[in-house]
């Protein structure tokens, strides 16, 4: 079985010129506040940002939202576990080969997905976001380091149902 991975210039050709599908999780405690983990790489990067991921080639959006889970959170979660909030574009002027002195753009086509873990929760890793924060839904809204994609979850005049 080949790698889902790309090598470094197939995916820059794919991110400068294709749409890339994914999932964002909009992520709950038991009491209600929202996780956000501050972005290590672009687009986005240095802002505070649901987690999510791309959907590989090949894969059922399930096993996806399964990996991603794992992934983002550190425990897997299946779909039937989550309410789809719709569907959203995310359009950036950079992309992750922006620190490579490269003009790409990054264009998402992104599945909104809510999920509440357990009380008691912990273990978050490390490898798309280098801190996290537990915010209530307020905070989330009102501030201005939570990237405005990550908002849109929570506003109904975003995004396709």
């Amino acid at each position: 079985m080949t790698s889902p991975w790309l090598d470094k210039d197939t995916f820059r050709t794919i991110v400068g010129n294709t749409p890339l599908v994914s999932l964002d999780l909009l992520v709950r405690d038991a009491d209600g506040r929202i996780l956000v983990g501050k972005r290590v790489n672009r687009p986005a990067q240095g802002f505070w940002f649901v987690p999510g991921g791309r959907i590989l080639k090949n894969e059922r959006l399930a096993d996806a939202f399964t990996r991603l889970t794992e992934a983002e959170l550190g425990m897997a979660i299946t779909i039937n576990q989550a309410r789809y909030l719709g569907l959203y574009e995310h359009f950036y002027d950079d992309s992750i080969f922006s620190d490579d002195g490269q003009d790409v753009s990054t264009h998402y086509v992104v599945n909104g997905f809510e999920v509440v873990l357990p009380a008691g929760y912990s273990g978050l890793p490390y490898e798309q976001h280098n801190e996290y924060r537990w915010l209530t839904e307020e905070e989330f809204i009102a501030s201005e380091e939570v990237h405005v994609h990550s908002r849109w979850y929570l506003d109904n005049t975003k995004g396709f149902l």
